[in-house]
């Protein structure tokens, strides 16, 4: 009698614990993600759902590229961007297991030319410290540096010494994609391999990622590659693929849904592929524990009330929702977003890949978790968070054109067009170049080829910039300040974006009289 009713107990239990990945939500899953694609204006996404050992959906949406007609499936690749930074904590774990690495190793003992603005930050800083954002930094700073530029990744990670920090060592979280640069630069030291060679021979290819590749210029041999995408103006426009090699560890990979879903797996199994464990069961519960903690907004204790935390791991950001604990991470290419989602106690996870630059990758998350842990309140998530997004638009469009208009713009230049020329540097970045090209100015920065485009004079010595082969940054503005001398001396470059901070370029012209 007591086995029948253990035995009971058992599936009753089993049956409220199970995935809540049935057919009849996965249908309605399919048809939620077809409908946002549209009201997203998004031409193409595509989308896999896994348990710890079966594949239970995976499926494009839309097509590759706007101007032609192919359809998207598991198979066509996307930038997944950030989302490569799990895989660079995941190699490190590899050699921590191997006994060639410990995460707590100063990053000194590695890399012994390896220096930030702070000595004292410099000698103790650890690879755990690179891999949970707690340098002092504060979020994308010094992106500039690398981002579709001609530096070589030894050369971004030595410009890092000559960033400022924004908070004390270790005091708070600072998104940094440098010192997971950083990190992954220590691998040749340690296995005369490049970090690039290691993570494919090492992970990509025992988990069976197959179409998975490192590099931009390993496409032109492929088929089935979606396009990048952004919006000027509403207005939907291809990009170019820009090689992310300078930056490979923090944010290179291109894979494809069914590969991601492996990935996945791969996790929900503890770093076991098949028969093989490719990575101890220690070592991935180390980098999905907490290790710096992350602010929760008014706003998403409001959207998101069963939230009680928000953290970052070694390579996950971590958080509860309905009572799990979710691993994550998005991703940001220029044209492209994703996002990998873990469910370690349901043994689920998904990944949404997506081919333009547009918020649809937080919805859909939402409404997926909302699905597979059978919350009864299917709230709208795409109709919530696009109508949140339209009134951040509104209200920063609205304070920009208060600012503008305030702003006395027949003010004219201080000194003939002529003597703003000239080459300008600083520390961090060694060269923008200003100069006369038809009567106009035309700023370039040297050392990033798309950066570059004409100066429109606005009021006094501020001008009016545009980078023609940028289309995803808006226009900015360029100031030359003068010194009692009457000549240029310094340049503050000020684009409005959330991933640039151009004012950190302290830049002072050059061959001063």
């Amino acid at each position: 009698m007591k086995k029948i009713i253990l035995f009971a107990i058992s599936v009753f239990i089993f049956a409220f614990a199970k995935p809540q990945a049935s057919v009849e939500n996965l249908i309605l899953l399919e048809n939620y993600y077809q409908k946002s694609i549209a009201d997203w204006n998004v031409p193409g996404m595509a989308v896999a759902i896994v348990s710890a050992d079966s594949i239970l959906f995976a499926r494009g949406f839309g097509v590759c590229d706007v101007e032609k007609p192919a359809k998207v499936d598991e198979n066509t690749l996307f930038a997944v961007a950030s989302n490569t930074k799990a895989f660079t904590s995941t190699v490190l774990a590899i050699l921590v297991d191997e006994g060639k690495l410990r995460w707590d190793d100063k990053v000194q003992q590695h890399l012994t030319w390896f220096r930030l603005y702070d000595p004292y930050v410099s000698y103790n800083i650890t690879i755990k410290d690179l891999l949970s954002h707690r340098s002092g930094l504060k979020t994308f700073s010094g992106d500039l540096i690398w981002y579709g530029s001609n530096y070589s990744r030894e050369e971004v990670i030595r410009k890092a010494a000559f960033l400022k920090p924004s908070y004390g060592f270790r005091e708070r979280f600072g998104y940094s994609n440098i010192m997971y640069l950083t990190a992954g630069e220590i691998i040749p030291q340690l296995t005369n391999q490049s970090w690039d060679n290691f993570v494919e021979q090492r992970l990509l290819r025992p988990i069976g990622m197959m179409r998975s590749v490192l590099h931009v210029s390993d496409l032109k041999e492929m088929s089935n590659v979606a396009q990048p995408h952004t919006y000027v103006d509403g207005e939907l426009i291809k990009l170019p693929w820009l090689a992310w090699d300078n930056i490979g560890p923090a944010g290179s990979l291109i894979s494809s849904a069914k590969d991601m879903g492996l990935w996945l797996q791969f996790n929900l199994n503890l770093g076991k592929a098949g028969n093989q464990q490719i990575v101890s069961s220690q070592r991935i519960r180390e980098l999905q524990q907490a290790q710096t903690v992350n602010d929760i907004s008014q706003t998403s204790s409001q959207l998101f009330p069963s939230t009680h935390f928000k953290a970052y791991g070694m390579g996950w950001s971590l958080m509860d929702y309905l009572g799990k604990k979710i691993v994550s991470h998005n991703g940001g290419y220029d044209g492209m977003i994703s996002q990998t989602v873990l469910i370690p106690e349901m043994n689920l996870g998904f990944v949404i890949l997506t081919n333009s630059l547009s918020s649809i990758y937080y919805p859909l998350m939402y409404k997926t978790l909302d699905v597979l842990l059978g919350n009864t309140d299917q709230r709208d998530w795409s109709a919530a968070i696009h109508e949140l997004i339209e009134l951040g638009d509104k209200a920063a469009k609205e304070e920009r054109e208060k600012i503008e208009s305030q702003i006395n713009p027949q003010l004219p230049a201080s000194l003939p067009l002529e003597a703003y020329t000239g080459h300008y540097s600083c520390s961090i970045y060694d060269s923008v170049e200003v100069r006369m090209v038809n009567d106009q100015l035309y700023l370039s920065m040297t050392s990033t080829p798309d950066f570059q485009g004409p100066l429109t004079h606005f009021r006094s010595n501020t001008f009016k910039v545009v980078f023609p082969a940028a289309p995803s940054l808006p226009p900015g503005f360029a100031t030359f300040t003068i010194n009692r001398s009457g000549d240029v001396e310094n340049l503050e470059i000020f684009i409005a974006n959330p991933d640039f901070d151009f004012t950190e370029l302290k830049l002072v012209k050059l061959n001063q009289k």
